[in-house]
């Protein structure tokens, strides 16, 4: 029995150091471009499923880290998603995170992929008076991870990095796709409620799914066998415009 007992306390310390891998910046002797720009040096915490937290995306993280003299801390979880049903999910993280300058929202493809529902950007807000039957949607979720980081850190700042586009199948990547989910929405339309969400609060948004530059004719270079998961490569591709983005919150 107490084996037993130390093999479950070491797996759940396993679990929890994973989901929480912090970055420091690394001195390479060059002075960064960042220096000074409004959010050099800050901790970051960084919520989301496996494209936040798979080591392929510390390529990016570091970078971070190193340009922005940040302290980025992952509390992502792979299969997590916004929904109350979707792993372990983002309302979770949020709630077991610790207080951090910067909050980053790092939305995944597993509500989709999943079938959890979009809902809409009422959902879980003032307009339903905090309907917690509406947590079980992406928007519902995403609204109470703003609302409970606001609680814990009143001063801190929330960005939100969309989805990223996946290439096993058309809807991953065709945003005027007709196939959809089993909710009958498809991809698109769930990084479009993403950005409804955020644009209630006033919270900046990097639309990755728009602006990363990877595409059907290149995604062969930046992706896994998976063609959902990146490679190191395709972080350091998106890597710059998250930097760009980080420094000063637009």
């Amino acid at each position: 029995m107490k084996r037993l007992l130390l093999t479950l306390i070491l797996a759940l310390f396993g679990a929890s150091a994973f989901s929480q891998n912090i970055l420091t910046p690394q001195d390479d002797g060059f002075l960064s471009p960042y220096v000074g720009c409004g959010n050099y040096g800050k901790s970051v915490a960084v919520m989301g499923g496996s494209l936040s937290v798979n080591k392929e995306s510390n390529a990016a993280k570091q970078l971070w880290a190193n340009l922005l003299g940040m302290s980025v801390t992952t509390y992502g979880v792979g299969g997590a998603g916004f929904s109350s049903e979707q792993g372990h999910t983002l309302q979770q993280q949020v709630r077991e995170a610790g207080v951090h300058d910067i909050y980053i929202l790092w939305a995944s493809t597993n509500d989709y992929m999943n079938n959890r529902e979009c809902g809409e950007w009422t959902d879980y807000t003032e307009f339903d008076g905090y309907d917690e039957s509406k947590l079980t949607t992406q928007c519902g979720g995403i609204n109470y991870c703003i609302k409970t980081i606001l609680e814990k850190a009143p001063d801190a700042k929330i960005y939100f990095f969309t989805s990223l586009r996946f290439f096993g199948r058309e809807d991953g990547y065709n945003p005027f796709t007709e196939k959809t989910n089993q909710t009958g929405r498809n991809f698109a339309q769930y990084v479009e409620a993403q950005k409804q969400c955020c644009l209630h609060y006033g919270i900046p948004v990097l639309d990755q799914f728009a602006l990363e530059g990877i595409n059907i004719h290149n995604h062969a270079r930046y992706d896994l066998r998976d063609k959902l998961h990146m490679n190191e490569e395709g972080y350091r591709r998106i890597a710059p415009l998250q930097i760009d983005f980080l420094a000063n919150g637009r």
